[in-house]
C-alpha cells in the first residue's frame, strides 16, 4: 500500500502531484490518454464528430477498428463520415523524449489528423492511410522538453475515409517503434542550399515513401509589403505554403497561409493584392489594409478570395465565396493605375480573359481576351533601357513564355510572338513579386522548376533562384533579360579568379575539387568550330560561339556568346548567357565531385573568371 493513502486527509491534488513527480524521477511511461473511461479530465470536443464519446466494446468491431490498445478508441467515425469536430487535451509538460499514440482513419493532411500544438503553432502533425487499422506513430520532441503542449485530434472532413481513430497516448523515453532516423532539417543531402523548397510538415510515418511530404508545385501570389516578400505555392491543391524573406535568399517558411474550405473543393492558382485604399472594405482599419489572395476551386470556374489583417500571418477566407463564377481559372489580378482599376486576367478556353474591378468584389468581363495563352498569367510594365517613357507591357504565360506590347487596361495589344523566358526543361508556372514600387521597385520573377527527383528526402520539388527582369533593346528588337538577384552575393564565401587565359582544343582547367554550391562567372571568346564544356559535378553545360546545350537541351545564342554566369546547386544548375538574355533552368542529381572547365575542337580564350563558393542559406530552426 502506499504510505500516502495510509493519511486519510492527506490531499488528493498534492497525492496526484508527488505522484506525478515520482514518474518524472523514474523514467516511467506517462499515459496521457487511454480513452478506456472517457476522454479523460480535461479533454474538450466541439462540432458533433467525438460528441458520443470513445468507441469501446461491439462498437469496435462494427466500424472495423483494429489493432486498438485496450477497449476505448477515440473515433469520429461512429455516426458514419459525416460528422466534424475537434477533441483537444489539456494542457501538459513535455516530460519526455518521444510522444507515441495509434493512429487510423482518413489520409487527409489537416482535415483528419493528429496535431502536436505548442506556442500557438503546429509542430507536428499525422494522417491515418485510408485504413481502420491502427498503426503506431512516434515523434521525437526532445527539442521540446520542459514546453507545454495540447493534442488535437481533428476531423474536418465529410464523405469517404472522413474519420480519424486515436488510442494510446503515451510519453515515453523507450518507444516501441522508433521514428525513421534522418538528417537535421535543411541539412539533408540533396536539400538545396540556396534555392527555396518546402519543409516537411507531416511526418513520422512507418513508410514515409508511401506519400511525397514537403510537396509544392504553382507559385502563387507573390507580393512585397512592408520590407518582407512573401512567397506562396501550391501544395497538391490542398492549401498555399507560405515563405517570407527580406533579401531573397534567407527564406522562413510559416504554417500553411490557408486551405481548402472543404475537403476536395481545392484551392488552386492565384494572385495577392495589397488593398492600400481599403477598396474591398474587408479592413475596419485603413491603417491596416487587406492582402488579399485571389484563387479558383477545383472546378475551375469558382474564383475566390482569402484575406490577412496581419501582414499575412493569419487567413479568413471570404464568407461570401465565390466572387465569380465563370469556366475559368489562375486569377492574376492588379491595379491598372492609368484607368484606376483593378484588372483580373483568367484563363479558359486558350485565352486569358480580362475583366475590371473598382472594389475587388464586383467584377465585369470585358470582351477581347488575350489569345495564344496557356495557364497561370502574368502581366506588368517595364522600361525599356531604364527609360520610363518608353515602358512596355510584358505578358509571361505558365509555361514561360513572354511576349511584349500594349495594354489599356482591357485590351492587350502584342507586338511580338511568344518567346521563352528559359528555355530549360525544369521551368512553369512563373510568377514575379508584385507591389515591389513600394519597395527599390525590380521586377523580380521565380519558376516552379518542376519535374526535379530528390530520392529519400523529406521535400519534393523546388524554385528557381529570383532574378531581376529588365527589358533591353537589341538588334532583333526589344527583350527580356534574366539576371540572378544581386542579394547572391550575400552567400558569397571565398573565391578563386583568372584572367587571360587560354585552353588548347584538349585542355581542361581545373576549378575546384569538391564543393557543391557555386556561382561562376567569366568572360570568354569562343572561335568558330570550337567549344567551351563546364563540367559541374557530372552535369554538362556546352557553349559555342553561338550556341548553349546543357542536358540535351540546346538553344542559339543572339549574337555571339560573351559572358556566362552559371549557379550551381546541389540538385540544378541554372545558365545565364550575355547577361541574361538567354537563361536555362535545369534540375539534376550529381554523378561526380569536382568542377573544370575544357576547350574542344579548338582553343577558346578566358579573358576573366570567377568562381564564388556560396554558403547554405537554410539555418537550422
Amino acid at each position: 500500500m502506499n504510505r500516502f493513502s495510509q493519511t486519510p486527509n492527506f490531499p488528493a491534488a498534492l497525492l496526484g502531484c508527488l505522484l506525478s513527480l515520482a514518474a518524472v524521477a523514474s523514467g516511467e511511461d506517462l499515459t496521457l490518454a487511454d480513452f478506456e473511461n472517457g476522454y479523460g479530465p480535461g479533454w474538450e470536443f466541439s462540432g458533433d464528430a467525438f460528441q458520443n464519446g470513445p468507441a469501446s466494446g461491439h462498437l469496435l468491431g462494427k466500424l472495423e477498428i483494429e489493432n486498438s490498445s485496450g477497449n476505448g478508441v477515440a473515433s469520429s467515425e461512429i455516426k458514419g463520415d459525416g460528422p466534424r469536430g475537434k477533441l483537444v487535451s489539456p494542457e501538459f509538460a513535455i516530460e519526455r523524449k518521444y510522444l507515441t499514440f495509434l493512429i487510423a482513419g482518413g489520409d487527409y493532411e489537416h482535415s483528419t489528423c493528429v496535431n502536436l500544438r505548442i506556442g500557438g503553432k503546429t509542430v507536428r502533425s499525422a494522417t491515418g492511410w485510408n485504413s481502420d487499422r491502427m498503426v503506431p506513430i512516434t515523434w521525437d520532441l526532445g527539442s521540446y522538453t520542459g514546453k507545454t503542449a495540447r493534442l488535437e485530434i481533428v476531423d474536418a472532413a465529410s464523405g469517404n475515409w472522413g474519420h480519424i481513430n486515436v488510442d494510446a497516448i503515451v510519453q515515453t523515453d523507450h518507444p516501441a517503434f522508433m521514428p525513421a532516423p534522418a538528417a537535421p532539417l535543411y541539412q539533408e543531402h540533396h536539400r538545396p542550399g540556396f534555392h527555396f523548397t518546402a519543409r516537411q510538415w507531416t511526418t513520422d510515418r512507418l513508410n514515409p515513401g508511401m506519400r511525397q511530404e514537403g510537396w509544392l508545385n504553382d507559385l502563387n501570389g507573390l507580393i512585397y509589403y512592408e520590407g518582407e516578400y512573401h512567397l506562396f505555392a501550391q501544395r497538391w491543391n490542398k492549401c498555399w505554403i507560405h515563405a517570407v524573406s527580406r533579401d531573397l535568399v534567407h527564406w522562413t517558411e510559416l504554417e500553411p497561409a490557408f486551405w481548402e474550405e472543404e475537403l476536395d473543393s481545392g484551392v488552386q492558382s492565384g494572385t495577392c493584392v495589397i488593398d492600400y485604399q481599403n477598396s474591398s472594405g474587408l479592413s475596419l482599419d485603413k491603417a491596416t489594409p487587406p492582402m488579399i489572395a485571389f484563387w479558383s476551386r477545383n472546378d475551375n470556374r469558382s474564383q475566390c478570395l482569402s484575406y490577412s489583417l496581419d501582414k499575412g500571418r493569419t487567413w479568413k477566407h471570404y464568407d461570401k465565396n465565390p466572387i465569380l463564377t465563370l469556366p475559368e481559372r489562375d486569377p492574376k489580378v492588379f491595379w491598372h493605375e492609368a484607368s484606376s482599376r483593378w484588372v483580373m486576367l483568367l484563363y479558359g478556353d486558350d485565352a486569358y480573359h480580362v475583366l475590371t474591378s473598382t472594389n475587388l468584389l464586383d467584377w465585369k468581363k470585358e470582351e477581347e481576351p488575350i489569345r495564344k495563352s496557356f495557364e497561370c498569367p502574368d502581366l506588368f510594365r517595364l522600361p525599356v533601357d531604364g527609360q520610363a517613357e518608353e515602358s512596355k507591357w510584358v505578358l509571361i504565360r505558365g509555361d514561360g513564355k513572354y511576349s511584349i506590347g500594349e495594354f489599356d487596361g482591357t485590351r492587350y495589344l502584342e507586338e511580338t510572338e511568344p518567346v521563352p523566358c528559359d528555355v530549360g526543361p525544369h521551368f512553369y508556372a512563373t510568377q514575379t513579386w508584385e507591389n515591389t514600387s513600394t519597395g527599390d521597385g525590380r521586377r523580380i520573377q521565380t519558376a516552379w522548376m518542376r519535374g526535379g527527383l530528390y530520392p529519400d528526402m523529406p521535400f519534393n520539388q523546388q524554385i528557381s533562384f529570383p532574378c531581376e527582369l529588365t527589358l533591353r533593346s537589341t538588334p532583333d528588337g526589344v527583350r527580356l533579360f534574366r539576371e540572378p538577384a544581386r542579394e547572391l552575393s550575400l552567400l558569397h564565401d571565398g573565391e578563386q579568379s583568372w584572367r587571360d587565359i587560354t585552353l588548347r582544343g584538349g585542355a581542361t582547367l581545373n576549378l575546384a575539387p569538391s564543393g557543391d554550391l557555386f556561382r561562376i562567372k567569366a568572360e570568354v571568346t569562343i572561335p568558330e568550330g570550337g567549344q567551351l564544356i563546364f563540367n559541374l559535378r557530372g552535369a554538362s553545360v556546352v557553349l559555342t560561339s553561338n550556341m548553349l546545350e546543357c542536358g540535351g537541351t540546346r538553344a542559339p545564342v543572339r549574337g555571339t556568346t560573351e559572358n556566362i554566369e552559371i549557379l550551381l546547386d546541389r540538385t540544378s544548375v541554372e545558365v545565364f548567357v550575355n547577361r541574361g538574355e538567354l537563361s536555362l533552368s535545369r534540375c539534376m542529381l550529381p554523378e561526380t565531385s569536382g568542377l573544370s572547365i575544357r576547350a574542344e575542337g579548338n582553343e577558346a580564350s578566358i579573358r576573366s573568371m570567377v568562381v564564388h563558393r556560396l554558403r547554405s542559406a537554410w539555418k537550422t530552426p
